[in-house]
Parts: structure tokens; C-alpha cells; sequence
């Protein structure tokens, strides 16, 4: 951005500065007082600002301006200059945010170097940004699952509305993804997205983290409430934020505004609020843990995350975006996964999650070979061990028991795995055993399997009276 906006109640200053910036390739913007400025900075904001101290029929002197850009938008450079400069004005200026001060009559030279630098901080500034968002806006959401397209249904639902968001479910289960998706298809999508991780900031840090902070030695400290105007807040683990800081953000979602630690200014701020929690709230809140109108605030559309072991069908999917992803982040190996490898996947038990998916896809990534198919071998075993061997270990409840309660016991699991894998779908479970549809529905009838819809997708369970009873 090469647009600098010029205040100098001089006429002529403030069109000698214009002048040298034009034959510089730079645009600009001339204001000869607070009120010229203020409607230049509300009709849009510059890349910079050239700001005299002192002007006269004004409302506002420099030093005000400064504080009103440097807290509505901090990200823009501003110099000051002055004809009445002295060292106190000169620290009084830096210390509120400015980029640097010259006083007047300046030297052109020194003007242009100041300016330069400024720009550039300015364009490194808006570059960074523009990253972040570029990461934002790339963040997928990947599964073809009855559980995931529920849950896109729900996400797409909230995308283009302010209404706040709360998602829930396991940890692991990929609730900031979620997150970023609404985020990414909002029309705040070009705007920042800040996470607040509720859960590793120290409880006594969490206000100044938030608000920011602001003193006289060291000026303004913008917070992630700060950074975050105009674009999207997620509180991450929310139920894991102190008491006292919860009933200041609520304060903040009723006024849309706050002030810094330390200060006494009022900050406005125009925020989107999602919040996400692997905890019931209404148990923190039965415990005096979590305030309950702050509750009611962050729960205006609850969304359920699915956990991994809801949604087996789109692991096969979920690790070839994983491989892909190392591939061109770390430039790790660009592998397939063989098919044995998918379904033992598939079978796992995932008390972490799509997190746990992630690290073992990086692990075996980075401690396999260069090429070939990612083999079954490879993988840590279900029960935990290091690895798939090659035959079958029979131990615990299934070693104790007659062959026949044991068989029956290894039919009812494999079968119920094999339906939990397939997303419900009996047919390609029957293709998959080898059975016809028909005699599969007998064999699971007999085995007291049944099953029902959980989160969009049916999943199989034991009927609860065979269960509680047993089978002859």
C-alpha cells in the first residue's frame, strides 16, 4: 500500500511534502485538520500518516489523532512531525505508538528515509496478515461421512451471520479446523482470525493477553481482542478461562468494547465470537466453575464435533490428506497408503482423535522409507503396542473363555467394527465379510447387534436387554 495520508494545518507543508512523495511514485492524501483527517482515516485507511503536532483550528491535536489510530488501527505507521518539537514531545509521541518524529524545518533526505522504513514496516505489516488469513482461508475440512457432511450442513448454516458459535466435542476431534472453515466462508473472511488458547495461557496473564496493556514506559501493548477487530475471536476451550476474565469478556460482548490494563481510554472493537469446549458446560457451571451468562452469550448456535471413531469412513481420506499435507509443508515422502493399512486405520481405537491420526500419518512418515505403499506393519498396533505383527495374540476376556462364547464374542466385535467402519452400511459390510445381505442381518440378530443414528450416521451397538442378560 503506497497510500500516506499528509496532516500539517500548513498549506503549504503539507502540498511541499505531497509534491516530494509524488515524484516518488508514493500516493496521497492531504488533511489540513483533525476533522479532514478523521473523514480521511473513516473513508479509508492509509499506509501511512504524516501527522503535525500542533493544529490550529482543530478539535484535536496530534498526540489525540495518534492515540485514535494507534487504537483503531495500530497496524499503520504514523510520523510525526513539528516545528515546536522538542525531546519531550518526541517521547511523549514514541511512546504512543509512533514510528519515529521529525522536527521541523526537516531535511528532505532524512524525511525519506524515515518514510521509506515506515513503508516498509507498513508492507511487511500487511504481508504478514495476509498470510495469516492466506492460512485461514487454505484451512480444509476433509471426509465424505454421513457425521462430516452433518456436520458441514451445520457450518455452512452459520458461515455468512454474526450469530456466536459454540462447538463442542472431543479434544482432538478438529473443532478449530471448524472454526476457520466458518471463518474462511464468512464475509469477515479477509479480516483477521485470532485464537485465544484458554487452556495454556496462565490464569494471571489471561486480562493483559486479552485487553493488552498500556503505561507510560513502555505505551500501548495492543491485545488479541485488539488484533482480532473487524474479523473472528475464538476462544479455544473456553470452560478453561478464569472466573474473573469471564465476566470481563462478557462485559466486552454486551459493549463491544473494553479498556487495556493499565489504561482508562475505552477500545471499540467489532468482533465475531466462536468458542469451542470439550467439556459440558452445564456441569462447570453446576460446579461454579463457568459463569452462566456468559454461557448463554457464547451459545447462541451449539454445533457437535464429531469424534474420529463417529466418522471411520473418511480416515482412509483424512491420512492421504495428512501425507499430502507433510509433503509439501516438511517434504516428507509423498506415499500411498495400501489398503490392508486403511482398514487396520479404520478399526483403531482413537481416544485421540483426528490429532492422533495426524501424528501417527507424521510419525510413520518420517521413520518408514522414501517410496512404496505404507504398509499394516508399519502402524502401531490397536492395543497399543509398536507394531502390527504377524500373527494373531489371543489374550484377556477372549483367552478365558469356551471356543464357543469366545467365537461368539470375536463375531459380535468383528462385525460391529467392520458396520462402525462402513459408516452403518450394511451392504458393504456384507461385501466386505463375504456374507449375503440377508444372512449377515440374521448372524447380528442372533448376536443382539442393532443400529442406530448417532450424529447423522448409524452406528452398531448392543441391544441393552442382551447385553445386560447375556446370550445362550
Amino acid at each position: 500500500m503506497s497510500d500516506i495520508l499528509i496532516v500539517d494545518d500548513e498549506r503549504d507543508i503539507r502540498e511541499l511534502i505531497s509534491d516530494i512523495l509524488k515524484d516518488e511514485g508514493f500516493t496521497t492524501r492531504l488533511a489540513g485538520t483533525s476533522e479532514e483527517c478523521m473523514a480521511e482515516l473513516n473513508t479509508e485507511a492509509p499506509g501511512l500518516i504524516i501527522l503535525d503536532i500542533w493544529l490550529k483550528d482543530s478539535a484535536m491535536d496530534g498526540i489525540d489523532i495518534l492515540k485514535h489510530v494507534k487504537r483503531d488501527t495500530p497496524e499503520i505507521p504514523v510520523v510525526i512531525i513539528s516545528g515546536h518539537g522538542n525531546i519531550e514531545i518526541a517521547v511523549a509521541a514514541i511512546k504512543q505508538g509512533a514510528y519515529d518524529f521529525i522536527e521541523k524545518p526537516f531535511n528532505i533526505d532524512q524525511l525519506m528515509v524515515v518514510i521509506s522504513r515506515a513503508m516498509e514496516t507498513s508492507r511487511l505489516r500487511a504481508e504478514n496478515s495476509q498470510l495469516k488469513r492466506g492460512e485461514v482461508a487454505n484451512a480444509e475440512m476433509v471426509g465424505e461421512s454421513a457425521a462430516y457432511r452433518s456436520l458441514q450442513s451445520q457450518l455452512d448454516k452459520v458461515t455468512n451471520s454474526n450469530g456466536r458459535v459454540m462447538l463442542t466435542g472431543p479434544a482432538g476431534s478438529g473443532k478449530d479446523v471448524a472454526a476457520r472453515y466458518i471463518h474462511a466462508n464468512s464475509n469477515r473472511s479477509h479480516a483477521p482470525f485470532v485464537t485465544v488458547n484458554c487452556a495454556t495461557v496462565e490464569p494471571e496473564r489471561m486480562e493483559e493477553v486479552l485487553f493488552g496493556r498500556e503505561s507510560k514506559e513502555g505505551g500501548i501493548e495492543p491485545g488479541l481482542l485488539e488484533q482480532a477487530h473487524g474479523g473472528v475471536i475464538f476462544f479455544d476451550e473456553v470452560a478453561d478461562m478464569p472466573l474473573g476474565t469471564q465476566s470481563k469478556i462478557l462485559r466486552v460482548l454486551v459493549e463491544q468494547s473494553f479498556v487495556r490494563v493499565g489504561g482508562t481510554d475505552k477500545v471499540k472493537v467489532d468482533l465475531r465470537v466462536i468458542s469451542s469446549t470439550n467439556k459440558i458446560l452445564k456441569d462447570e457451571i453446576a460446579a461454579a466453575r463457568f459463569r452462566e451468562e456468559l454461557y448463554h452469550r457464547l451459545n447462541v448456535v451449539p454445533v457437535e464435533v464429531p469424534s474420529l471413531e463417529d466418522r471411520r469412513e473418511d480416515i482412509p481420506q483424512l491420512a492421504d490428506f495428512f501425507v499430502e499435507t507433510f509433503n509439501k509443508v516438511q517434504g516428507l515422502p509423498l506415499r500411498k497408503i495400501s489398503e490392508d493399512a486403511a482398514a487396520l486405520l479404520q478399526t483403531m481405537p482413537w481416544p485421540g482423535n483426528i490429532r492422533q491420526l495426524k501424528n501417527i500419518v507424521e510419525r510413520v512418515l518420517i521413520l518408514g522409507p522414501s517410496s512404496g505403499e505404507i504398509g499394516v506393519k508399519e502402524l502401531p498396533s490397536a492395543d497399543g503396542g509398536e507394531e502390527q505383527g504377524d500373527g494373531l495374540k489371543i489374550g484377556g476376556t477372549l483367552a478365558t473363555l469356551p471356543l464357543r462364547e469366545a467365537r461368539e464374542l470375536f463375531e459380535r466385535e468383528y462385525l460391529m467394527t467392520q458396520i462402525n467402519r462402513f459408516g452403518g452400511n450394511i451392504s458393504r459390510t456384507a461385501a466386505f465379510v463375504g456374507m449375503e445381505r440377508s444372512a449377515l442381518h440374521r448372524k447380528l440378530k442372533s448376536l443382539g447387534v442393532v443400529t442406530s443414528n448417532k450424529q447423522g450416521a448409524r452406528v452398531a451397538e448392543v441391544q441393552e436387554d442382551l447385553e445386560a442378560t447375556g446370550t445362550s
